[in-house]
């Protein structure tokens, strides 16, 4: 009996661990947009949130026979965002941090996750007017205030004055080379 029992944990362990070598980048992606936090380098708060979504995935991982577990997991990462929101209320430098955090929750969930605005509603507790609302005020902000460039190097000056920075000098001659020797 024992011996089934431990047969039946490492096929659980198994297929959850497949389930999460495939879908644990997209996840993670999901989470960072969430969260705020740039793309480029570290995202500790995307990381814990993506953690704390597939512990609670892993805890039910049996009775999901039926159900599809990237759908649970991305319920389980909606949740645990939405209940935590007002930690990520401060700007991180990430592509949707001007956003408030429902509005950021909405917007993923609709335009980056593809879920239907009946099922998003249902999810977050909230009618689907105030979902379609949400997301339609958050693509206006977005379209709104384009991201700040970052400052360049001005490459003209340090070509000299007059010259343009991706095309060499022309201080040759044009015509034959002509000798200068005696």
């Amino acid at each position: 009996m024992r011996e089934r029992q431990l047969a039946q944990e490492r096929r659980r362990a198994r297929e959850f661990e497949s389930f999460v070598a495939g879908a644990a980048g997209r996840l993670l992606h999901v989470a960072t947009l969430l969260t705020g936090e740039p793309d480029s380098g570290p995202t500790p708060a995307a990381e814990e949130l993506l953690i704390c979504a597939l512990s609670r995935t892993y805890a039910d991982w049996d009775p999901l026979r039926c159900e599809d577990p990237y759908e649970r997991a991305r319920r389980e990462l909606a949740a645990h965002f939405a209940r935590t929101a007002w930690r990520h209320r401060r700007p991180r430098g990430g592509l949707l941090d001007r956003l408030p955090p429902r509005e950021r929750l909405v917007l993923v969930l609709r335009l980056f996750e593809d879920v239907p605005e009946e099922q998003t509603a249902a999810q977050l507790g909230l009618p689907a007017e105030r979902v379609h609302s949400l997301c339609l005020h958050a693509v206006a902000e977005m379209r709104s205030r384009r991201p700040e460039r970052t400052p360049t190097v001005d490459t003209t000056t340090a070509a000299g004055p007059g010259t343009h920075p991706t095309t060499p000098s022309t201080t040759a001659s044009t015509g034959p080379a002509r000798s200068t020797a005696p």
